[in-house]
């Protein structure tokens, strides 16, 4: 099997003869704290959910996300991860053309490759760091049938301003073209109600905006996400694309759990604001550029080839990024990770002879 994202220590730690546990994954961009001690406890007394189905309609898991922000429940629709309703949605909706950003999440590409979809690419440009500019609204054309957005996007941590996404929105509404805005890493930012769009939905009909617990929350092996829906029939015809029950009842206690457990959510922002200054001051000093991000993870560029082989040889695994359209063998990736693990890091990075 090809793997197009990181995350794989496995390979490293046998390639190395070594513990996949002794590999700093930096390859991954989930919340370093881990699981909520709530939701770690809540799961170990509840481990019992794993002998009965799951609600397959995830009602107390929808009235949650209903309730956090102030959403209808009948616009909710959860899933298993946010990729989960990325395919089931192109399955659904069968686009004939689409377009995407370019760098971006490649799973977007993936799903519509599966129906055949030609899909377009809005080239980000390295000059203005990878931002959205207005010459984008005019490729919004009547023969596009849905359009994909990632804000922050991924891999670069660009915002696109609410206001600017408006424009996008009413071009998508008049014109019948499917929005779907990925928002799966807006839970890092400050002030997100001046950037997601959640507020406007049901004010438009081509929305969609998906989430998920995966990286705010530490969830990606419980595979917890969630699409929020403007149009109630699209919403209808995805639900009904999946299997009967396809998120448990583990992943569902423990979004609802997540969901309520404010300090946790406080102390995640402040120690991705902290570390993010810290990692991005000293790749500076080493001569590395990086472009300004938003969310839990910081896209550089390095001076020299073959920085992930050289970290790779020290335990270390970074996300390389040549396989990003848009991006080079120079461009790196790396999740934020505790202070500890950032500092060995960086360390690493000093003691590499260029």
């Amino acid at each position: 099997m090809h793997l197009i994202h990181g995350g794989d220590v496995f390979s490293l730690a046998e390639k190395l003869g070594c513990d996949d546990k002794k590999i700093i994954d930096f390859s991954v961009n989930i919340n370093p704290l881990g699981l909520a001690p709530s939701v770690r406890t809540a799961l170990a007394q509840n481990l019992d959910l794993a002998v009965q189905y799951p609600d397959p309609l995830c009602r107390k898991l929808t009235e949650a996300i209903s309730d956090y922000y102030g959403l209808l429940k009948e616009s909710i629709l959860c899933g298993n991860g946010a990729a989960d309703l990325i395919f089931r949605l192109v399955y659904v909706c069968k686009p004939k053309r689409a377009l995407i950003l370019a760098p971006t999440f490649a799973e977007y590409a993936l799903a519509m490759e599966q129906v055949g979809c030609e899909v377009v690419t809005y080239n980000l440009k390295e000059n203005n760091n990878f931002n959205i500019q207005e010459d984008f609204l005019e490729i919004l054309t009547p023969d596009l049938d849905m359009v994909w957005l990632c804000n922050p996007n991924n891999p670069t941590g660009q915002l696109t301003s609410k206001t600017f996404l408006l424009k996008v929105l009413e071009k998508c509404e008049t014109f019948n073209i499917k929005l779907i805005v990925d928002e799966c890493f807006m839970d890092f930012v400050e002030a997100p109600e001046k950037y997601s769009l959640l507020a406007e939905l049901g004010n438009y009909k081509c929305l969609v905006i998906l989430k998920a617990f995966t990286k705010f929350y530490a969830m990606a092996g419980l595979r917890l996400g969630y699409g929020c829906f403007s149009d109630l029939e699209l919403k209808k015809a995805v639900q009904q694309a999946a299997q009967p029950w396809s998120v448990s009842g583990i992943a569902q206690l423990a979004g609802v759990v997540a969901l309520n457990d404010d300090e946790y959510a406080k102390e995640t922002k402040a120690l991705i604001r902290r570390e993010y200054d810290y990692i991005q001051e000293h790749l500076t000093r080493l001569g590395f550029y990086c472009y300004p991000s938003a969310a839990d993870y910081i896209l550089f560029k390095s001076p020299i080839k073959g920085l992930k082989e050289m970290l790779m040889e020290k335990g270390i695994l970074i996300r390389h990024c040549g396989n990003y359209t848009g991006l080079t063998d120079l461009h790196y990736r790396i999740g934020i990770k505790s202070h500890e693990q950032n500092q060995l890091l960086i360390e690493a990075l000093e003691q590499l002879k260029y």
